[in-house]
């Protein structure tokens, strides 16, 4: 039977029939007509000299219906700049590159962060909120999708998909979130999202009590995917947070800004592979270990703001909750990857489970301790208002170097 099944609180899209690519695509340059779209591509330099971005980049050439696409690059000096304007180049879309690191940005952010209002920390989220900067102030699109750009199996149905909710006229949603199996080379990927997310929302749902945020974020089967697409007044309010707590952050945004009817979720692909993040067991500052931490203090905070307090023995109890909850669950994992042929090292889940254990401590720790911490970025209207002439600027600056 065909997975028709809607659970939770948004819509869930299924590729039930595998509809062709030609129509997804022919329906979606129709609707370009009265929605503009674009692609926002936040990338390391280090990505353009791996084989994933030369792949995006075959499939997007085939793309007939963007308007434009936004790449910020991070971590590149004038050389790479350079090799990164002849590498997309040969993109046939109207395209800019924002060069983070240049001299040119640097000077229109240099104000923003002496008032407080541009993010500090280099990463994801301060590339991410560059890039909605940019698409606010070139007015190009009216809708606008983001995905990673070291996806090993990228297919540009991944794309079609993802923006189909969002610019179909008569759709009305605000908010598309991309889903997609996570196996590759016989063995079952997603440990952060396995492992940590769902066994922590169950766990806080239990100590907490139920809450609307909650059943909404375990609604998404794939809650960390870094792909999405937006109404571009969206992304005008929308908070995020500069750390790896990115992707909850901002579905927790959205449920703010937005109801749920507006929000809903696609399947893009059948399976999903990208670049791994090692697990870190003895850096808590690096790999999953750092992310695992900044997750659970994004749920940590967005749980504050709607009232809930967290003493230390409130977190003693989350944490019990979690490892009872993420061991139950990780039984079911090992269950369906051996029906399914794919392997799964128990005794290496169960050691990731009880490091994540001990990060939800350490994050509890210092959500507690950073009393005056300010964790999301300033929102595009709060700048705008402080800097009028922001947007014109940041053009300025963007179509200046990619002259």
């Amino acid at each position: 039977m065909s997975d028709f099944f809607q659970n939770g609180t948004v819509t869930t899209f299924h590729n039930l029939t595998r509809r062709p690519l030609n129509e997804l695509e022919w329906d979606l340059v129709n609707f370009s007509r009265q929605k503009p779209m674009g692609l926002i591509l936040p990338s390391l330099f280090s990505e353009l000299e791996g084989e994933a971005l030369t792949g995006i980049l075959n499939e997007l050439e085939k793309v007939p219906y963007l308007s434009e696409i936004v790449i910020g690059l991070d971590r590149a000096d004038k050389a790479q700049f350079d090799y990164a304007k002849k590498f997309f180049s040969r993109l046939p879309q109207p395209h800019k590159i924002l060069w983070n690191d240049g001299p040119r940005m640097q000077e229109v952010m240099r104000p923003l962060l002496e008032r407080g209002l541009a993010p500090t920390e280099p990463g994801k989220g301060k590339n991410v909120w560059g890039c909605f900067g940019y698409v606010l102030a070139s007015k190009q699109a009216q809708v606008v999708a983001l995905h990673d750009c070291d996806i090993l199996t990228y297919e540009r149905q991944m794309l079609a998909r993802l923006l189909y909710p969002v610019a179909h006229p008569t759709f009305n949603f605000a908010f598309s979130k991309g889903y997609y199996a996570r196996y590759a080379e016989g063995k079952m990927n997603g440990r952060v999202a396995r492992l940590l997310v769902t066994p922590l929302l169950r766990a806080l749902e239990t100590v907490c009590g139920n809450d609307e945020l909650l059943s909404y974020l375990d609604s998404f089967r794939y809650p960390l995917a870094g792909e999405f697409a937006l109404d571009v007044n969206a992304l005008q309010d929308v908070r995020i947070p500069g750390d790896w707590g990115l992707e909850i952050g901002i579905l927790a945004e959205i449920r703010r800004n937005f109801s749920t009817r507006r929000v809903c979720q696609v399947e893009v692909a059948d399976r999903y592979d990208h670049k791994h993040q090692t697990v870190s067991f003895d850096d808590a500052n690096a790999g999953l270990s750092r992310m695992s931490q900044d997750i659970a203090k994004s749920l940590f905070r967005k749980l504050a703001t709607r009232g809930h307090q967290f003493s230390r023995a409130t977190l003693r109890s989350v944490r019990a909750v979690y490892y009872r909850t993420a061991l139950d669950q990780l039984e079911s994992y090992a269950f369906d990857a051996e029906m399914n042929g794919l392997t799964l090292d128990r005794h290496q889940e169960e050691r990731v489970v009880e490091l994540f254990a001990d990060n939800i401590s350490l994050a509890g720790d210092a959500f507690i301790n950073m009393d005056d911490e300010r964790p999301f970025v300033p929102n595009w209207n709060r700048i705008a208002s402080a800097f009028p002439d922001i947007f014109e600027e940041l053009k300025q600056a963007v179509e200046l170097d990619n002259a």
